[in-house]
């Protein structure tokens, strides 16, 4: 019995001597990696991480943080995934767009907190968030607005500005202005716009993910008067002509009555003697009756609209009565139109015929700069210059003596006209010293500038042939009109008529028989 006492003793003590020595194990930080980033969209991405040792303590949080700076903590943004060890996931939000972020995972236990790798990834960058700004400084053509860029959309803005349409959410590829880059607020001066147009209005702002749009807005433009052009006036009879006009902007507001009006002074209104012609845009035709022959009448066409009434331009449209005449075909083909000025009907375009009335043909110089000086009767006729282009528009140049020609170079009914039917027409036009520019065509497709006094108010048409010498050289071209008469001013002279690009006369002179000079012909 004691013995077994004895040995209870030894074993008890034994056992408390060996508890006695063990040392407690300490504890440390948990140990713990990143995982990699994944799902990166604008504003979320999926991370995690994975814990291989507690540290001899639970864990009591897990989870991942993150930062715009390098080696976030639990103190910048976070996520809670639960506790323990093992791998965990976590689903990061609230990310800003085109931003680069540091993420680390961690795990926190009764001694603190443990962090893993850093890695780091970048948002995936959006459109640019921006407003229009409001649309002021309106007129009949322009008007003011701009933007507001409140995000880039994590990308630099490399262009901006304001687009509009007169459609709905107009875009870049509508009208636009350009208005520098970055984030700023800007301002967009807007400017061929229609009067009395509604015009839908954004701000854009591009970067590299493509253009963004502010709110849209809209504006009307202001209305104007009508814009109209007058259109050229033509005599029908000895007392009626006919004219138009035609509006090409009704001002953006209806037009309510057109139409044309015209005085025997400057400048006429719908005051005066004036047609209507009904509404709306476009041409119209008109027909002046009651006219005095011999008269000039200054004709405008109108247009009204709310905001007014608008005029077009006299300066093409004086008109000094003259009646057209009859066509005409030579015996190469060639038409000529006609006019009656007065009590004559002259050909509105210089012959071209390279044949006399019979068929037989009109001679020529090889080359056309041959020197006739050594011929008696010379009968040539030629392109000016030698160029048969010039034919179309300016004729031919022929000697007196082959437009004298038994054989007629005029065609059959019409002949060579006279000085004193010259001076007939001169004369009805108000004299020599003003008669040139009534007989010159107007503007200076032909005639050099600056065409002094041309209004072509008989129909003539004269045009700037020039002359071709005996001796072979052509001169003045552009500039001088020369015609033949047929009268004789010596043996070997005659008569002719000049019209000048820098004066409002009509010359009378004779010169050799073997220049060459231009033909009018009037009816017999």
């Amino acid at each position: 019995m004691k013995t077994n006492i004895y040995i209870l003793s030894i074993i008890t003590l034994s056992i408390l001597l060996i508890l006695g020595c063990k040392k407690e194990v300490p504890k440390v930080l948990p140990t713990l990696t990143t995982a990699t980033l994944t799902n990166i969209t604008s504003t979320t991405a999926s991370g995690g991480g994975s814990i291989t040792n507690d540290g001899g303590a639970a864990i009591s949080a897990r989870g991942v943080c993150w930062s715009t700076n390098q080696n976030p903590t639990i103190n910048d943004n976070i996520t809670t995934d639960g506790a323990g060890i093992g791998s965990f996931i976590s689903s990061i939000t609230g990310l800003t767009p085109g931003t680069t972020y540091y993420v680390r995972a961690y795990a926190t236990n009764s001694v603190g907190t443990a962090y893993g790798d850093q890695v780091i990834s970048t948002t995936i960058a959006t459109l640019p968030t921006l407003t229009t700004t409001a649309v002021t400084a309106i007129t009949d053509a322009t008007a003011s607005s701009g933007g507001h860029i409140t995000f880039d959309g994590g990308s630099s803005v490399t262009a901006r500005g304001v687009c509009w349409s007169t459609s709905q959410s107009p875009t870049i590829n509508d009208n636009k202005t350009i208005n520098g880059m970055g984030s700023s607020s800007f301002i967009s001066s807007i400017s061929g716009l229609s009067p009395g147009t509604t015009y839908y209005i954004r701000a854009y702002a591009t970067n590299s993910m493509g253009t963004g749009y502010g709110n849209q807005l809209s504006a009307t433009t202001l209305a104007v008067a009508p814009t109209i052009t007058t259109l050229t006036v033509s005599p029908t009879t000895e007392t009626s002509a006919t004219g138009g006009g035609n509006i090409t902007s009704d001002g953006g507001s209806p037009v309510t009555s057109r139409g044309i009006c015209w005085s025997t002074n400057q400048t006429p209104t719908i005051l005066n003697n004036r047609i209507l012609n009904g509404t709306g845009t476009g041409s119209f035709t008109s027909v002046l009756t009651g006219l005095t022959t011999n008269t000039v009448y200054y004709v405008r066409s109108f247009a009204t609209n709310a905001i007014g009434t608008s005029y077009g331009s006299e300066a093409s449209v004086v008109l000094y009565l003259n009646v057209p005449g009859p066509n005409v075909t030579d015996v190469d083909g060639n038409l000529y139109h006609s006019v009656k000025i007065g009590a004559q009907i002259w050909t509105v375009e210089n012959l071209k015929t390279t044949k006399y009335r019979n068929g037989e043909l009109i001679g020529t110089t090889t080359p056309s700069t041959l020197n006739i000086s050594v011929e008696n009767t010379p009968k040539y006729q030629w392109a000016y210059a030698g160029n048969e282009s010039n034919v179309a528009t300016f004729g031919r140049l022929y000697t007196w003596y082959a437009a004298t020609d038994s054989r007629s170079i005029c065609p059959s009914g019409w002949h060579l006209p006279t000085d004193i039917e010259w001076t007939i027409l001169t004369t009805y036009l108000g004299g020599e010293s003003v008669a040139g520019g009534k007989l010159k065509e107007i503007g200076t497709t032909h005639w050099l500038s600056p065409n002094t006094g041309a209004t072509n108010t008989s129909g003539f048409t004269a045009l700037p042939d020039g002359f071709r010498y005996y001796e072979g050289s052509f001169n003045y071209f552009e500039l001088y009109g020369n015609w033949w008469c047929s009268t004789e001013a010596s043996s070997g002279s005659a008569f002719r008529r000049d019209i000048y690009y820098d004066r409002s006369n009509v010359g009378r002179t004779y010169d050799r028989k073997s220049d060459g000079y231009s033909v009018r012909c009037i009816k017999d």
